[in-house]
């Protein structure tokens, strides 16, 4: 469709177009300006707004929330970020990206009445804040006009100063995991960090969390008190017999935030005036039970990108186990349900090889993520017996736009001399390096299409890639010569990685 086609290339035109840095607060304040522009401030005010905050979770959250909300049914929008594949995957209707057709129409819609704006406030800030100021008021007004019962909205980053914080009534606020991530704008401790998530929080209007370190509890909780609201934090799946609920998200921590969207979707049903809902939520809460509808959207919710397993098309014995995890706490889950994924997918013949594919942005400290991962998959006994390090291959804002030429591999050479350094001091009754993947690293090494790349570097069990579809395509290749090998391959460390990823293996 012409028209979507030209305003995806108008985004990608706002990103990547120069602009000046602007304080964090002032992006909320032209968020605002520009509701009022466009006359949505009224009818932001009475939509039904459920808003989550948080470092670990919130995507998985609000997935979940979502799911259970349709299936108890309504009409729901869900707005998050980032995207994956689509910029449409962040706008979704009834659990579907909204369509081109509809993305367009409200698009230019607001495009052309901003970019009538006065003065040059639709273009003030670094790209990245101009794109998530117009993509908020985007989805917000795609909600208000296809009129949905609920809006589902994740925070974009911290929360006090997120675009999306121009909802001044929400129906409920949650806070998911929080942990250390976006420190040179969040604050250095986990006090700091709590309380610009809490930012979120509004005065009468409940709050709920999951169980927190103490100092982000605390912090918290101190903004709760100062709005003179209570901090609810939601209990566990197992208070309503539900120890052994088999979820649709994987992964042990799903459970947490399980338990935080039923919380959410308790509160919304007491409190957004769907008295028929409020009296089944009720009578089943009576019965320490859930309604139907909420264990089928807990069984349900899906969410490509986290905790996924994808089996290759064309090798058999080549599985990608991808988890768009990117702060030190996440790797550390990341490498469990990886380590427990594996193990449960493994052949019941044959050896394997667990292979790393990796790749981080530049602003992450690897030292802090790589020794998260490598350790947590050395302790569930499934270590990592080779790291792929790969430079990005899309760029600007939508995945069609495709890196071409000789990529740089300057970071991931940084990324693969951690990981190197790493090998030199562990301790080896703790990593297992079997025959059959000394086999593999030496293939790699001896591989033509890659030794010929003299900008290649190799270590003992790591290697930097000149380009992500070479590596899948040698991975592929390695299945193939070895067929009594399975390759299970973790990729994490970026959901931009990820999406790439998904691209190649899954859609092409």
């Amino acid at each position: 469709m012409e028209s979507f086609q030209r305003a995806i290339d108008a985004l990608d035109a706002l990103l990547t177009a120069p602009g000046s840095l602007a304080p964090l607060e002032s992006h909320v304040q032209i968020t605002s300006r520009h509701l009022r522009h466009l006359d949505l401030e009224e009818p932001l005010s009475e939509l039904s707004v459920i808003h989550v905050a948080g470092t670990k979770g919130k995507g998985s959250t609000c997935a979940f929330v979502e799911e259970i909300l349709r299936a108890s049914g309504f009409r729901t929008g869900l707005f998050t970020s980032p995207h994956l594949l689509d910029v449409r995957e962040r706008f979704r209707f009834d659990g579907q990206p909204v369509s081109q057709e509809l993305f367009a129409k409200y698009f230019w819609w607001c495009w052309e009445r901003l970019q009538a704006l006065p003065g040059d406030s639709f273009h003030s800030g670094v790209s990245i804040a101009r794109v998530s100021r117009f993509l908020t008021v985007l989805a917000f007004k795609m909600f208000i006009s296809e009129k949905v019962d609920v809006a589902i909205i994740e925070v974009g980053l911290g929360g006090r100063y997120d675009t999306t914080n121009v909802v001044k009534s929400p129906v409920v606020c949650g806070v998911t995991s929080l942990g250390y991530d976006h420190m040179e704008v969040l604050g250095s401790t986990l006090g700091e960090i709590a309380s610009q998530k809490a930012g979120i929080f509004k005065a009468g209007v409940p709050a709920i969390t999951v169980p927190q370190a103490s100092e982000a509890l605390d912090s918290l909780q101190k903004r709760a008190k100062e709005l003179n609201i209570c901090l609810e934090v939601a209990a566990p799946l197992t208070a309503y017999g539900l120890g052994d609920l088999e979820l649709g998200l994987k992964g042990e921590h799903q459970r947490v935030n399980a338990a935080l969207a039923v919380a959410l979707c308790k509160r919304w049903a007491g409190s957004s005036g769907h008295n028929e809902h409020k009296l089944l939520v009720e009578n089943a809460i009576e019965h320490a039970r859930l309604p139907d509808s909420y264990i089928t959207g807990l069984v349900q919710a899906r969410w490509e990108g986290r905790a996924q397993v994808i089996h290759d098309k064309l090798c058999s014995n080549l599985s990608f186990y991808i988890d768009g995890a990117h702060s030190p706490e996440s790797m550390e889950v990341c490498g469990k349900w990886f380590s427990s994924a594996s193990k449960a997918d493994a052949s019941p013949c044959g050896d394997q090889c667990k292979i790393l594919l990796f790749n981080c942005m530049p602003k992450r400290d690897p030292q802090l993520l790589l020794p998260r991962l490598k350790e947590a998959c050395a302790r569930e006994e499934s270590p990592i017996q080779l790291a792929l390090f790969v430079p990005p291959y899309s760029s600007s804002f939508s995945v069609r736009h495709i890196c071409t030429g000789r990529a740089d591999t300057s970071w991931q050479e940084i990324l693969w001399r951690h990981w190197e350094a790493l090998e030199a001091s562990k301790d080896d009754h703790c990593f297992i390096n079997s025959s059959e993947s000394s086999s593999v690293v030496q293939q790699l090494k001896d591989d033509e299409g890659f030794s010929r790349d003299t900008s290649l570097m190799i270590g003992s069990s790591s290697a930097v890639l000149p380009s992500l579809p070479s590596s899948i395509q040698w991975l592929q290749r390695i299945a193939k010569g070895y067929p009594q090998l399975h390759l299970q391959v973790l990729v994490t460390g970026s959901l931009h990685l990820v999406g790439d990823v998904l691209k190649l293996i899954k859609y092409t």
